[in-house]
């Protein structure tokens, strides 16, 4: 008789424990977020987005030739139409064509650990230093062989320092002169920078930093990786490589969009590995790069 309770109790015990266990999963990947989302997606499409569902892969893991270090960042140059990306072990900057030749090299010193560049303006960009949290804008020009950090103009803002898991993303908003900056995860957040880098010698030098916790709360995503600010749409386009996607933020912080990077999805043949970085054309083509060094384009149907 002892027996026979024991056992349904042990079975009990053992449901209990998996159910347990899938919650805390569920919520250590965000997957009930995730969830809804997909289900109001499909239940109330929506047409006001970049529609980054409807994107195809139209080059994926091409391995960029040359490059045997980790690649980290990525941005889109309109002057130059090229995109340019940055390696934190050996620092340089690397300028790429837009299907993933290296351009050019230039060496950086004093850079720390540089994971994120941005393009804000003509020979314009800014570079992070993840670890000291330094946002440091440098110039570049056709002469330029190497850059050195303590001739850049520079801002440290120390927000919840946090070893290896501090400023990974880049984003500018050329209209409205505020630079998105992702920390990557504990916790993950998306500040808003307005007064650097700082463009009128007139005025004086004010930096304001915007948090929009309400933005942040809204991401079902484990980490952030890399940012892209569309400017026809408004919307930020935030990427998470734990989580394998992208996600669309309107201009309140609202997600309206994905495109995953798992094997099947996208016309993907194999899943991205590690997304670092993410950068978009004026066309609206996208374009990713993925440790160490692989390089891939996606389009929309009526794009290609």
């Amino acid at each position: 008789m002892r027996r026979s309770i024991r056992l349904p109790l042990i079975v009990l015990a053992v449901g209990l424990l998996a159910l347990l266990l899938l919650a805390a999963a569920g919520q250590h990947y965000r997957l009930f977020e995730r969830g809804w989302f997909n289900l109001k997606a499909w239940w109330q499409p929506t047409e006001q987005g970049i529609g980054l569902d409807q994107y195809r892969a139209v080059l994926q893991g091409i391995p960029v030739e040359g490059l045997d270090d980790d690649v980290s960042a990525l941005t889109y140059d309109p002057d130059r139409n090229s995109l340019f990306t940055v390696t934190n072990q050996r620092s340089e900057l690397i300028e790429l064509s837009l299907d993933g030749r290296i351009l050019r090299r230039v060496p950086l010193t004093g850079f720390g650990d540089p994971e994120a560049v941005e393009y804000v303006s003509t020979g314009s960009y800014v570079i992070t230093d993840e670890r000291e949290q330094r946002l440091i804008r440098v110039r570049l020009n056709d002469s330029t062989r190497f850059l050195d950090a303590k001739d850049a103009e520079q801002l440290t803002l120390g927000i919840g320092l946090n070893g290896n898991k501090g400023f990974e993303g880049l984003a500018y908003d050329a209209v409205g002169k505020r630079l998105f900056v992702a920390k990557e995860r504990d916790p993950m957040l998306i500040y808003e920078v307005h007064g650097f880098p700082h463009d009128n010698p007139e005025q004086p030098f004010a930096v304001h930093v915007v948090q929009d916790q309400k933005r942040d709360s809204r991401l079902f995503v484990r980490d952030l990786s890399s940012l892209q600010f569309d400017e026809r749409s408004g919307h930020l386009l935030a990427l998470s490589d734990e989580s394998k996607l992208v996600v669309e933020l309107d201009t309140k912080g609202k997600p309206l969009s994905t495109m995953s990077l798992r094997k099947g999805f996208q016309g993907l043949e194999q899943s991205v590995p590690q997304a670092e970085g993410i950068a978009m054309d004026d066309a609206g083509t996208i374009y990713l790069v993925s440790e160490p060094n692989l390089f891939y384009v996606f389009k929309k149907p009526t794009e290609q």
